[in-house]
């Protein structure tokens, strides 16, 4: 992928919007290039992290065990709870096709915060929406359970 390109990509992620495009270029070029092929598991629940990824292209899904929980698809980071708090990964990440990603160290993160906390922003406003999403989905399954239960 060209800096060039990549560029391009970066700034659409949602992380990394309203980010200054100097910022951006450094941020970028320093960015490892990764391709998985299909069915290929990039990292495992309990794991210790210390990166976090970028989809450039296919899909992973995201899941405990044979549980799925999500699938993400292209511009959507993962990894980044355990870049933030040291614990080991809450589940695993596996291709479903074949995928290329861009990956952010755990040092290269905090040295681009420490520039320019925004990211750090745009990552809580990541987490909190995820969250929410998690939320949301516990609520329909007790809901549904519910009924199950007084019918």
């Amino acid at each position: 992928m060209l800096t060039v390109d990549r560029l391009l990509f970066v700034r659409k992620v949602p992380i990394f919007q309203e980010l200054r495009d100097d910022f951006l270029v450094r941020l970028a070029a320093i960015m490892e290039e990764l391709q998985f092929p299909a069915k290929h598991t990039i990292f495992t629940q309990g794991e210790e992290g210390r990166s976090l990824y970028v989809l450039v292209s296919g899909r992973v899904k995201v899941h405990i065990g044979n549980r799925e929980l999500a699938r993400l698809e292209q511009g959507t980071c993962f990894g980044e709870m355990a870049v933030f708090d040291a614990e080991p990964r809450s589940a695993s990440i596996t291709t479903l096709e074949s995928c290329e990603c861009l990956m952010l160290t755990q040092q290269q993160l905090y040295e681009a915060i420490e520039e320019t906390p925004g990211i750090a922003i745009n990552i809580i406003r990541l987490l909190s929406r995820r969250t929410r999403e998690l939320n949301q989905k516990i609520n329909l399954l007790q809901e549904g359970d519910g009924r199950k239960l007084k019918t």
